[in-house]
């Protein structure tokens, strides 16, 4: 294998990941992003910022019969998601589409029954990249804002369909101040303490309609991942809201 690559697992070995040994790496977010979303055999899932395609593999993992199409910026990672398509036999289930989220998307993708982000999670202006650009482009949100990815993100979406993203507690006003704009106003929120971290669920509505869940606690006091997170994060069980 290339030195410049490592090999892990997701979901207790259920998915196994090629991923750059430097730079940005997979977090348990993308794992909890793709355990949210609510989809089933059949359906069409839209991951936008696809990456190595962790969300996509675990989404397939836990919900065979869903095809999901992944749109990444950067094609050396697009690249690496095909791979692990392939490497995890799910290379018929899964297409990611190098793409500007700062351009039209290409023309017959939507609509989709549900689209998933993980987006960047510091805007540029407040932002200190990392000199890894490969991470830089990760994290901080360049030729695509917050605005303009959730615009994408919505206008794929079928009018019942759901839009999931998890992103930092401290911008989740801004999120929901987008979504309303966008006319995705129903939302539900889920915190996931201690991590400064929330998922939303959005659904077409042009009012406001707020609910705010039971939170996901993931680590203890005493360290590690509480019961409940450990389910989702190893074995594979959705995350209600």
């Amino acid at each position: 294998m290339d030195p410049d690559l490592t090999e892990d697992r997701l979901l207790g070995g259920r998915v196994r990941l090629l991923q750059p040994r430097r730079g940005y790496r997979v977090a348990v977010d993308a794992v909890l992003l793709a355990a949210a979303v609510d989809a089933t055999a059949g359906q069409r899932v839209l991951d936008l910022g696809a990456g190595v395609g962790a969300v996509g593999l675990c989404l397939v993992a836990r919900l065979p019969g869903v095809a999901v199409t992944g749109i990444e910026l950067q094609p050396e990672l697009a690249a690496l998601a095909l791979r692990n398509a392939v490497l995890n036999g799910a290379e018929a289930s899964i297409e990611t589409i190098v793409h500007d989220l700062a351009r039209d998307p290409p023309d017959g993708l939507a609509p989709f029954d549900h689209v998933c982000t993980n987006p960047p999670y510091l805007a540029a202006a407040v932002a200190d990249p990392s000199p890894e650009r490969s991470k830089a482009l990760a994290t901080v949100e360049s030729s695509a804002g917050l605005a303009r990815w959730l615009a994408v993100a919505a206008a794929a979406l079928r009018d019942d369909g759901t839009l999931t993203l998890i992103h930092r507690s401290d911008r989740l006003e801004e999120i929901v101040a987008i979504l309303v704009a966008l006319g995705w106003g129903d939302l539900t929120i889920k915190r996931l303490p201690p991590a400064a971290r929330v998922l939303l669920r959005a659904r077409k509505s042009p009012a406001l309609t707020r609910r705010d869940v039971s939170p996901l606690v993931l680590h203890p006091p005493e360290g590690g991942y509480t019961d409940a997170a450990e389910a989702i994060l190893r074995h594979a069980h959705p995350l209600t809201f």
